[in-house]
């Protein structure tokens, strides 16, 4: 993988770049939608592609590991091939799900023993089993093997799962030695700065981090419940140690502001389900505010969904179709509401790299930010 640094904004912290891996250019700054089991879910691959021009979109070891199971992906040639996407892919260790589970696993300096949702049956990752797993789905980048702590929590644990999470690092990069990637391509390990919201911990995280070198470095153990500020905070703290020529990846944020907020901070990638699941509610994001369809206002609206949208369902359908559509309970709603997101998703991100290249980020962001909390 190489990443190229073209330009920093010079009234905030943005930056614009340009990643590739074995699949393709990831123009950064991005939002990488959220495949989970090998789907964006209610959205076609091409849909993907060609209306919302994804250049990566995110797997989950966790998921993939339990359905299809690996010995499916391997017959297929990978999650690449399974899936028939051809452009990059970055899979999620695993930690989070973990971290969701708490009522039905135990985290132990080996591993992690959990009961699935899908059986019951008891399973184990330890950081060699994730690094397999993650080898056998292919992705471009893979994460490293960590343990997301919930908010709030305690300085004393927190410090013991940010070592841990350190150790199992090692792990991951000692047993990636031993096991080459399957699908004749080089595959990236990206290490996870960890430390809940001490800056104390963040500090120690991220220059542990930092110096392993990796091709990347991620943010994880944030958007867990904590005040955005508090995010905007740990973030920057972070953003500021983390090497400058590579990629920062800001894991499982956000609303649209939140992802503008941290674009100035300096993360180059993130990740959300929102878009996809809000849309499923009826909740649409777009760059004048947010649009609940259900709502009886837009019941006779025959304007088109988002005169300035940037996806063909924007100006197919109407606002009256859609809250139709909603009301009936029909799938296709929720695929229309998730298309129009994921759209407005990579166009903002896209929108903040023009502005930045541009030299206008900083008041181009001022503008917006309003513009997106409003509710219409």
């Amino acid at each position: 993988m190489e990443f190229e640094l073209l330009t920093t904004d010079a009234a905030t912290k943005a930056r614009a770049g340009r990643i590739t891996t074995a699949h393709g250019v990831i123009e950064t700054p991005i939002f990488m939608p959220v495949g989970t089991v090998g789907t964006v879910k209610g959205v076609h691959q091409r849909e993907l592609k060609e209306d919302i021009n994804a250049d990566i979109i995110l797997g989950n070891t966790y998921h993939l590991y339990l359905r299809p199971q690996t010995d499916i992906l391997e017959a297929a040639g990978g999650l690449h091939r399974f899936m028939n996407w051809d452009r990059s892919i970055l899979t999620d260790s695993g930690g989070y799900q973990v971290y969701s589970l708490s009522a039905t696993r135990k985290i132990k300096e080996e591993g992690v023993k959990f009961k699935s949702h899908i059986d019951g049956s008891y399973h184990v990752f330890s950081p060699e089993k994730v690094m397999e797993i993650e080898r056998s789905i292919g992705a471009d980048i893979m994460m490293a093997f960590d343990e997301c702590t919930p908010y709030p929590c305690d300085y004393a644990y927190a410090k013991r799962s940010m070592a841990m999470t350190h150790r199992w690092l090692d792990r991951c990069i000692a047993h990636l030695e031993k096991v080459p990637p399957k699908y004749g391509y080089a595959q990236s390990l990206f290490p996870i700065v960890q430390g809940a919201t001490y800056r104390d911990l963040r500090t120690q995280s991220a220059e542990y981090i930092a110096s392993k070198g990796a091709d990347g470095n991620a943010i994880g153990g944030l958007s867990v419940g904590e005040p955005a500020e508090k995010m905007y905070e740990i973030t920057e703290l972070v953003c500021d140690i983390l090497p400058k020529d590579k990629p920062r990846y800001l894991m499982g944020v956000g609303t649209p502001v939140n992802i503008l907020e941290n674009i100035a901070l300096g993360v180059d990638m993130m990740d959300c389900v929102m878009p996809t699941r809000n849309a499923r509610n009826g909740m649409l994001f777009t760059s004048e505010g947010i649009i609940n369809i259900k709502n009886k206002k837009w019941e006779a609206d025959f304007s088109p969904i988002d005169a300035d949208g940037h996806t063909y369902v924007d100006t197919y359908y109407t606002k009256a179709y859609l809250r139709h559509l909603f009301a009936a309970n029909e799938f296709l709603g929720k695929q229309i509401a998730s298309i129009h997101n994921l759209g407005f998703y990579l166009w903002l991100v896209r929108e903040a790299r023009r502005q930045i290249l541009a030299g206008s980020f900083a008041s181009w962001k001022a503008a917006m930010v309003p513009r997106l909390e409003n509710r219409l």
